[in-house]
């Protein structure tokens, strides 16, 4: 009973991220979006002037929720990736919930002998949304 309750709080409070996401209006300049939750504007771009390594990321979520993928990946591919990420986890967790199955052990069993590859992956993505996000910068 523990795990379909944990599973159910864990599959509500992504699917409130997502349905927030669904609520923003993405800021035409591909950045800034999260201003709308009353956040205050990037510290990074603030000092340097250039986008943070997650630069556009609220936008991008806001933009894949309004089911706009290309305009999504356009803004902030990396984003993209932690919204495919968000909407598994809260799929999984859901089905978890309903009905039990060890999804998630079944899932950490396989990811297990590759997690650094995983977690290198994650980081180089991370980097690459950045270097595209301040190739797209500079263009614009």
């Amino acid at each position: 009973m523990r795990r379909r309750v944990t599973n159910a709080a864990v599959a509500v409070a992504v699917l409130s991220v997502l349905a927030a996401a669904r609520w923003l209006d993405p800021d035409p300049a591909g950045h800034a979006t999260h201003t709308q939750l009353g956040l205050p504007p990037c510290t990074f771009y603030s000092v340097t002037g250039a986008p943070c390594p997650m630069c556009g990321a609220t936008t991008s979520w806001a933009l894949a929720a309004d089911g706009r993928v290309t305009d999504a990946l356009w803004t902030q591919p990396f984003g993209v990736v932690l919204f495919v990420l968000a909407v598994f986890v809260a799929g999984v967790s859901g089905a978890e919930a309903i009905a039990p199955r060890g999804r998630w052990r079944r899932i950490e069993t396989t990811a297990r002998p590759v997690e650094p590859w995983i977690a290198l992956g994650l980081l180089l993505a991370m980097i690459g949304g950045w270097a595209w996000k301040i190739a797209v910068w500079k263009g614009s």
